[in-house]
């Protein structure tokens, strides 16, 4: 009776005989691509430029409302997050926006502590709560 690691073995077996007969296919293989009407070169190095690139995000000096009620969401959630970009979230209850700081927190790996967290929910509760 022939068992699974035989089968396994095999196949790995029959492979590698079926590429030394044949070969790899590589790049030394397979001709560079050529613009249309040029001349092809089998033998042509293959070499590529990279460039830097510059983006300018934009800025806001804006903050969120609320004086110290905001404190703890102006602290934390500026760095990643424009007020306005927040503000203009659908309404969401309290347990949704506690598990949207909870995902900024565990997954998106955000340096915030339990007590702001528990701040930036109320915030959030208050000024973008479900009604």
């Amino acid at each position: 009776m022939i068992n699974a690691a035989q089968v396994g073995f095999g196949a790995a077996v029959l492979a590698g005989v079926v590429l030394a007969i044949i070969g790899h296919p590589g790049p030394k293989d397979l001709p560079p691509p050529a613009a249309a009407g040029a001349p092809t070169t089998t033998n042509a190095p293959q070499t590529f430029v990279l460039k830097s690139v510059s983006v300018e995000l934009p800025t806001s000096d804006i903050t969120f409302p609320g004086g110290a009620a905001a404190d703890a969401i102006n602290a934390n959630c500026l760095s990643c997050h424009s007020a306005s970009m927040v503000l203009t979230q659908p309404d969401l209850s309290k347990a949704a926006w506690a598990a949207e700081v909870d995902k900024m927190i565990h997954t998106f790996r955000a340096p915030i502590d339990q007590g702001n967290a528990t701040a930036i929910v109320d915030y959030l509760s208050a000024t973008k709560g479900a009604k």
